[in-house]
C-alpha cells in the first residue's frame, strides 16, 4: 500500500529554521500534487504549501517569503525547507499527495495523507 512519512519536525526558537521531508513508498504510478498541510490545537487544518508534478507551486499568505516548497521526483519526496520560524507556526504539519496507483489492471487515484509531523516554535 501506499505510505507517506514525514520526519524533521522539532522544538525551535522563534527565527530559526526546519526543514521537513516527506517520503512516499508503494505501487506508485504518478504523484501529481504534493505538499505539506497543518493544524494547531483547536483550528482547522489549513494549506501549508503545494508543488504540482509540473512545479507549479501555492503557498498560504502567511508563509509566503519565509517556507520554500521542493520535490525530489526521483525519491518521490517533498521538502518544506520553514525560515524566519514564529510561534504562530506551531503546528502538526501533515504530508499530503495525490497518487496515481498500480492496481492489479489498471489504476486508482486518491489523496494519501501522513501521519504528522510536530513543529514547535518558542518565543
Amino acid at each position: 500500500q501506499v505510505q507517506l512519512v514525514e520526519s524533521g519536525g522539532g522544538l525551535v526558537q522563534a527565527g530559526g529554521s526546519l526543514r521537513l521531508s516527506c517520503a512516499a513508498s508503494g505501487s506508485i504510478f504518478r504523484i501529481n500534487t504534493m505538499g505539506w498541510y497543518r493544524q494547531a490545537p483547536g483550528k482547522q487544518r489549513e494549506l501549508v504549501a503545494t508543488m504540482t508534478s509540473g512545479s507549479s507551486t501555492n503557498y498560504a499568505d502567511s508563509v509566503k517569503g519565509r517556507f520554500t516548497i521542493s520535490r525530489d521526483n526521483a525519491k518521490n519526496t517533498v521538502y518544506l525547507q520553514m525560515n524566519s520560524l514564529e510561534p504562530e507556526d506551531t503546528a502538526v504539519y501533515t504530508c499530503n499527495a495525490e497518487i496515481t496507483y498500480s492496481r492489479g489492471y489498471g489504476y486508482s487515484t486518491r489523496d494519501y495523507w501522513g501521519q504528522g509531523t510536530q513543529v514547535t516554535v518558542s518565543s
